[in-house]
């Protein structure tokens, strides 16, 4: 059964690079592959009801759908999880700014984020593989990009970086509330929250820990 992917960007030789490369694939998957090349195409594709995809390749800057308000790839992604809320996501942008990025990864919460002038071949593959095995992938740039703006606008107190500290330790809720003088369902909250900013969904005190190691904090 082939793997139905939808890869929208306007420079079609790039279309055409991203498919060979996924054809490389370690799980050696038949891929059927659309192309689009601008926000109407893609929108055609995404709602229409006779097709289904299991990954989307969206890039951010794309020619605007004005009749239907979609001006990029973000507003195809939001299509996207309405039209087709199993498919996965990964957003493609030249953007390096950290606010643009930050911004990319809590309004869209892609399943992977990669920067163009930062992948390569292999690094397309790679991501593509994770993506395959649940994981979610983001290229160096966008996990530097993501600490920086976590750093500088404070989102992770003092409280915030015990927590995770304590968690990398292996102490559960009790013991940690106990260690900071909170109640359980405080230290729960701001686990919660402490999830929402590194933008993880669905997950335990692994992934925290887990994204957290990956992003340098402990």
């Amino acid at each position: 059964m082939p793997y139905h992917i939808l890869m929208v960007d306007d420079h079609k030789t790039m279309l055409l690079g991203y498919k060979s490369i996924l054809e490389f694939n370690e799980q050696n998957l038949e891929l059927d592959v659309t192309f689009c090349h601008d926000c109407e195409e893609a929108y055609q594709v995404i709602t229409s009801e006779s097709i289904s995809f299991d990954l989307v390749f969206l890039d951010r800057s794309l020619p605007p759908y004005p009749e239907k308000k979609i001006k990029s790839g973000e507003d195809l992604a939001q299509l996207v999880k309405k039209h087709l809320p199993h498919c996965k996501i990964i957003m493609l942008t030249s953007h390096a700014e950290a606010f643009v990025i930050y911004d990319i990864v809590h309004k869209i919460r892609p399943n992977g984020l990669l920067i163009k002038s930062d992948f390569d071949g292999d690094e397309l593959l790679t991501a593509f593989n994770h993506i395959l095995e649940d994981k979610t992938y983001f290229s160096e740039t966008v996990t530097a990009a993501l600490k920086e703006q976590i750093i500088s606008q404070g989102y992770l107190d003092t409280v915030d970086r015990q927590i995770i500290t304590l968690l990398s330790q292996g102490l559960r809720n009790k013991t940690i509330a106990s260690e900071l003088g909170l109640s359980d369902s405080a230290v729960e909250k701001r686990k919660v929250r402490i999830k929402d900013y590194l933008n993880i969904v669905k997950g335990n005190d692994e992934d925290i820990i887990a994204e957290c190691r990956r992003l340098g904090f402990i």
